[in-house]
């Protein structure tokens, strides 16, 4: 065959190639392409004698970048050139670039030689060429890591140890630099210095013999090179340890589960290796029961399985071993079933519950589902499963449960409790008891049995009880208590089955305490005296004690406080520690009660203007009861003058009587009998004329606003308030209001006639009745207020000096309040003016009286209609109070005088009253 000659082509032209062939006829020729290494494009063609092939190519080979020399990369630290080739071909040849880290070099031939070596010539270098088929690239490059021979390479580092107490150390440490590094070695951050138990050799080699706790550390091999530069390399050395491990574990497990069952490893240096091991041998790393990772397994769990097993821990420092309790748990079965059980009251009782089991079944009591503890002392809890019922009640009467349980299973009994019940009392009659003299009564006695006991009462000294004393039902009843049933009394409870039982009962005779005196609220100054009154009477007398703050008080506990002879309670030189509420306990064999009551201690030097202005309201009301009498007498003088003008023309007047604070002449006593008489028989018309006067005065009790307790009156509190558009043109107005808290009906009948009187009377010098709250109890009478007296009461009223005036009957009671003198120019002023008849003498007697007797109504032993009928008859005379004085007395005894013309003038009157202020208290 003759091949045809090597042709170039250009990329994207044709070429035509030749084959010339001789031989045979029978020769047969074909044209194939392949690849011939890794020549782009190859025709090669066949001989059928295979005589040869002809490849013809064209374009560029990719090759890639080759290390010439050295011959290794382990060479290049020694290396003084390096030769890299670039083994990109084609045709035609080439031309070649060379590049650094991307970067072009200024080389274009295939070989690149570097001298002169430095680190500077790291990097990665590459390869392109390009003819006139194209452009192509290395496909491997080489990496270049030049060395800096002055800068220390660490050749041998030291490792981390742990050793021994008091065995060796070895550290060793190797660098390699040109020149030759400085090598030095720091513990923790002091320099290793060669003494007794530490040595440096000259190959960086730190020996370290008989190592302590204090040599355990950091060590650090530091090469020194150039300027103050440096290369270290550390490790640590720690003495070897083991921790101790747990105390010994339990576990129970059911048969036929997967269990496992983990061994931590105890802290220590270096770290323990831990194992499984169970009587002395290691447990398997395959099986059913086997070890791995440090975890026992179970796979399942078998009775068999039952026993102790040691996890170990091992190190340089020593052996540790922790131990493993397994338990394979069976069901519980019973030895000892609980059974229905009797027990006598008050007497112990047993329920037993016994069960075998792997491991010991716990045993849990149960008593109508509520699990039995020993709190309270009532149940006893043994070991064996036994509950003891310490002292039986009737409520032990219950169902009883048992629970036994183990990990493989539980079992659950029942048992009935019957308590047989004791013939007792129930409860015990108490052995002393009191009996209401003269009241019916009776002593109950109460017992049970098992069967329904008999109950008869009887005397202990064998008599007979009385005619007005019977039993029935285990009551021994007085039908009315008489001094002869004191004594001692039997009760006999009994049964034919448990026989008979007794108690014993002194009884005696006498009153039961009542208080006849109650202490009230009281407000004091500090520093000033405080008494609350507290008198009861029964039988035996009442003994009297107080009691502050839950604790009784004594003269004893503070000399300050002292209990009367009469039980009242005398606190002086209050403070205000002193506030508080005080209970007066009165009691005797009979019985006991208490009554309580507010003390209020008021600073004076801050509350003076409050007090000031609370005295000054009580003395407003007051002045303002007085007046309505005085017009009520003016009322009743007007008219017995027009009647006397009329019937009686002699020049005398007719003699006068006063009922009730009202005078009254002869001739005007028939008249209020028949309205008396006509009030009775019309009770409805008085209604009505309130009603009237309700609905017109009515105000909402809701726009009250409390100020401040003023105190309390006869009919009940009496406090300072703000009224809501009470007053025309005034938002708020404020208002005295008096509360009808008593239920007595004579202090609800004198509230309603005080209601209308002020409700009739308009005078500039009596406070106005503004409204009425009657819509729900209690009772409200709201009067206008008025801040201080002097400028509103610019009337007669305070004669003289009353000493420590006490006010009226339903007026608020001040014991240190004492009018002034100012007043006293009003009166006289009154007096001068007045044109009086001798029946206004009469009546200012009778205001003298009301005065002088705090309020008292006149015959406080008698009835109205037994005042009525001594009137009538003449047999009624007035008389002074006990606590006036000599020369008052005489002048009230001259107003009263039966016949008017032995009656003083108010001349006089203004005399004697003039001439005794001077000189007397009065």
């Amino acid at each position: 065959c003759s091949p045809t000659q090597s042709q170039d082509a250009l990329h994207g032209r044709s070429a035509i190639l030749r084959c010339e062939l001789s031989g045979p006829a029978d020769m047969r020729f074909w044209w194939t392409q392949d690849v011939c290494g890794e020549i782009r494009r190859v025709f090669v063609f066949y001989f059928s004698h295979g005589c040869g092939c002809c490849c013809v190519s064209s374009g560029l080979e990719r090759g890639p970048v080759t290390m010439n020399e050295p011959a290794s990369e382990a060479e290049l630290e020694e290396a003084e050139r390096i030769v890299l080739q670039c083994h990109i071909d084609g045709h035609p040849r080439p031309s070649s670039k060379w590049f650094k880290d991307g970067d072009q070099l200024d080389r274009k031939d295939r070989i690149l030689m570097l001298t002169s070596l430095s680190t500077g010539d790291s990097g990665i270098y590459s390869c392109c060429a390009q003819n006139a088929a194209g452009k192509v690239c290395s496909n491997h490059n080489i990496t270049l890591n030049i060395i800096d021979e002055s800068v220390p390479r660490v050749l041998v580092a030291p490792v981390d140890q742990v050793v021994l107490r008091d065995e060796e150390a070895v550290f060793h440490c190797q660098f390699r630099a040109k020149p030759p590094p400085l090598i030095e070695w720091f513990h923790n951050t002091e320099p290793v210095l060669n003494k007794s138990r530490f040595v440096v050799y000259a190959n960086g080699t730190l020996h370290i013999s008989q190592v302590k706790q204090r040599s355990t550390g950091v060590y650090k091999c530091v090469a020194q090179y150039g300027e103050n530069k440096q290369v270290h390399v550390e490790a640590a050395l720690r003495i070897a340890e083991i921790a101790d491990m747990g105390e010994r574990m339990f576990r129970v497990f059911t048969a036929g589960r997967s269990e496992r069952v983990r061994c931590d490893p105890p802290q220590g240096q270096p770290e323990p290796q831990v194992w499984w091991e169970r009587a002395g041998a290691r447990v398997a790393s395959e099986g059913r029961v086997h070890q791995r990772n440090g975890d026992l397994i179970f796979s399942p769990t078998d009775g068999s399985d039952s026993g102790v097993y040691t996890c170990v821990a091992r190190n340089t420092a020593g052996q540790k071993q922790q131990e493993l309790v397994v338990t394979v748990a069976t069901s519980p079965e019973w030895i000892v079933q609980p059974q229905d059980t009797r027990v006598e009251e008050g007497q112990p009782g047993f329920l037993h519950c016994h069960a075998r089991g792997t491991p010991e079944p716990r045993v849990t009591w149960y008593r109508k589902s509520v699990p039995i503890s020993e709190e309270g002392s009532r149940y006893k809890l043994f070991s064996n499963g036994t509950l003891r019922i310490n002292s039986a009640e009737l409520k032990d009467a219950q169902t009883y449960s048992c629970v036994c349980v183990t990990e493989g299973g539980s079992l659950i009994g029942h048992a009935q409790v019957l308590i047989l019940e004791k013939l007792k009392f129930t409860p015990v009659p108490q052995p002393s008891q009191c009996l209401q003299l003269d009241r019916e009564s009776g002593v109950s006695c109460v017992a049970a049995g098992r069967e329904t006991p008999i109950i008869h009462w009887s005397r202990a000294d064998g008599a007979d009880l009385p005619s007005h004393v019977s039993q029935m039902n285990g009551v021994l009843r007085f039908s009315t208590v008489t001094r002869a049933d004191r004594g001692n009394y039997t009760c006999v409870a009994s049964s034919s089955a448990e026989g008979e039982i007794r108690a014993h009962v002194h009884l005696t005779v006498g009153v039961h305490v009542e208080f006849k005196l109650e202490p009230e609220q009281t407000t004091v100054y500090q520093g000033h005296t405080a008494v609350f009154h507290c008198q009861a009477s029964g039988d035996p007398q009442p003994y009297v004690q107080w009691m502050l703050k839950d604790k009784l008080l004594s003269s004893s506990s503070s000399s300050r406080f002292q209990k009367m002879p009469n039980g009242s309670l005398v606190i002086s030189d209050v403070t205000t520690e002193d506030t508080g509420v005080y209970t007066c306990i009165a009691g005797n064999t009979c019985n006991i009660r208490d009554t309580a009551a507010q003390l209020y201690v008021v600073d004076e030097d801050k509350s003076q203007f409050k007090m000031f202005q609370t005295i000054a309201l009580s003395v407003a009301v007051a002045v303002a009861y007085i007046i309505a009498v005085l017009g009520l007498m003016f009322y009743c003088k007007q008219r017995r003058k027009n009647k006397r003008l009329q019937k009686n023309r002699a020049g005398e007047e007719p003699e006068m009587e006063c009922l009730n604070g009202t005078c009254l002449n002869g001739h005007r006593m028939s008249e209020i009998q028949e309205e008396v008489a006509l009030s009775s028989m019309r009770p409805s018309a008085d209604s009505e004329k309130q009603q009237s006067c309700g609905d017109k005065l009515h105000f909402p009790r809701a726009h009250l606003q409390t100020i401040t307790s003023l105190g309390r009156g006869v009919f009940g509190e009496v406090f300072l308030a703000k009224a809501r558009a009470i007053e025309e043109a005034e938002p708020e107005t404020l208002v005295l209001v008096k509360s009808l808290e008593s239920r007595e009906e004579t202090h609800r009948t004198e509230f309603r006639r005080e209601l209308e009187m002020f409700s009739k009377l308009n005078h500039a010098h009596v406070v106005r009745l503004l409204g009425i709250c009657r819509e729900t109890q209690p009772h409200y009478m709201i009067l206008e207020y008025v801040d201080l007296v002097l400028n509103t009461f610019k009337s007669f009223i305070n004669i003289y000096k009353l000493a420590c005036f006490q006010a009226l009957r339903n007026i608020i009671p001040f014991p240190n309040l004492c009018f002034s003198r100012v007043f006293q120019g009003d009166l006289k002023q009154f007096l001068r003016i007045s044109k009086c008849s001798k029946a206004d003498v009469w009546a200012f007697g009778v205001l003298m009286l009301e005065v002088f007797s705090l309020g008292e109504l006149p015959y406080p032993a008698l009835n109205d209609h037994q005042v009525l009928e001594g009137l009538q008859a003449g047999t009624l005379r007035l008389s002074p109070p006990v606590n006036c004085p000599a020369h008052v007395c005489s002048l009230m005894s001259r107003c009263w005088a039966s016949s008017p013309k032995e009656r003083p003038t108010f001349s006089e009157i203004l005399q004697t009253l003039t001439d005794s202020s001077t000189d007397t208290k009065v």
